[in-house]
């Protein structure tokens, strides 16, 4: 049996260097398309049928009555700091993570040399109300090197990084760096619930347009949340997949997602994932023995989905272009197995499709 078949692994799907591919740099999307939906959508059929080549306006006719469209509508923080070392001067950049509730915020720093406890930088360039410029003091390292840093100003962590922080695209894009732009197209037209750190970058094609034709087909439309954390940048360290583990982020999922949910399935209708993240909340939380979605009010889920183990429950995935030998590719790989989504990529590139987090996008269904 091979990876052609994505319920049963073969010896090469656990290791890491089978999900690598050679990607031309002007592949890699630097802007959004002119229109969320302009983009180009490659269907690929988890029955191992041939690649198709549509339009992502297209997804709606794609779909079914009684499939159930399962959207992830956390929202995108302004994650990312600039700011200079307060007694040096030195530049400092940041990454704001979470705020446990304790005052302080949990963050990545990079700079020249070592921050120090009781060191203060001095964001750039900002100010909040009275003028105050925004200073963090660095408390204390934690083991996986993320700092606990006290702001200075009092406040909600998303109030505070409206005013003071910048929309933290991926370094491959324009090295991080953003725009005006960015602050509306790297976020989807649904997003509600403030808490990540990157986007849940399947769901940017997606238009009101696009969901009313959806629901206008039957298809049911629902929402979970989980919230990107820096985990989604790091890549796996393993060479085998059976010795990587998963990063974890939060997720929740109401009563009334569960129950629709859980009526299409039994009615024969496919539940299909917009995106790496709501599949991983879906799988997650999804209850063999009573054949139903649980609702959960604050969860967290580590699960990471490769050939041969998964997915259970999700029937489709709606999902962009990932980078080589990331725990995205394998997801996808769990789905219509290794060795096809490396061809499908294959045929992308050849065809010119733009791939990554503004790129083109792909369902596998």
């Amino acid at each position: 049996m091979t990876s052609d078949d994505p319920g049963v692994a073969d010896p090469r799907d656990d290791d890491l260097s089978a999900y690598d591919y050679e990607l031309p740099a002007e592949r890699i999307a630097t802007r959004p398309p002119a229109d969320r939906d302009g983009g180009r959508l490659l269907t690929l059929p988890r029955d191992g049928g041939p690649c198709g080549h549509r339009s992502v306006r297209d997804l709606p006719e794609l779909l079914s009555p009684g499939d159930v469209l399962v959207l992830n509508d956390s929202r995108v923080l302004k994650a990312r700091l600039f700011g200079v070392r307060t007694e040096t001067g030195g530049r400092w950049e940041g990454l704001f993570l979470d705020a446990p509730g304790d005052g302080l915020w949990r963050l990545m720093s990079r700079t020249k040399g070592k921050i120090r406890p009781g060191e203060t930088v001095t964001l750039r360039g900002t100010d909040a109300g009275d003028g105050d410029p925004l200073r963090l003091e660095f408390r204390e390292k934690e083991r996986d090197g993320v700092w606990r840093a006290a702001p200075t100003i009092p406040g909600a962590a998303e109030t505070l990084l409206d005013a003071f922080g910048h929309t933290p695209l991926p370094p491959y894009i324009r090295d991080g760096v953003a725009d005006e732009t960015d602050d509306e197209r790297y976020q989807t037209v649904y997003a509600a619930e403030a808490g990540s750190v990157a986007a849940p970058t399947a769901g940017l094609h997606f238009t009101e347009d696009m969901l009313a034709r959806c629901r206008s087909r039957g298809v049911c439309v629902v929402s979970v949340t989980l919230h990107v954390g820096a985990g989604t940048f790091k890549p796996i360290s393993a060479d085998r997949l059976a010795d990587h583990r998963m990063h974890s982020e939060r997720f929740s999922i109401s009563a009334e997602t569960g129950a629709a949910v859980t009526s299409a399935k039994a009615a024969g209708g496919r539940v299909v994932a917009v995106g790496t993240t709501a599949t991983r909340v879906l799988e997650s939380a999804w209850d063999r023995e009573r054949r139903l979605l649980k609702p959960v009010t604050s969860g967290v889920t580590d699960l990471f989905l490769r050939p041969g183990d998964g997915p259970r429950f999700v029937d489709g995935l709606v999902t962009n272009f990932h980078l080589p030998k990331s725990s995205l590719i394998v997801l996808v790989a769990a789905f219509a197995g290794r060795e096809r989504v490396l061809a499908a990529y294959r045929e992308a590139i050849e065809r010119g499709y733009r791939f990554y987090s503004y790129g083109d996008a792909s369902l596998v269904l």
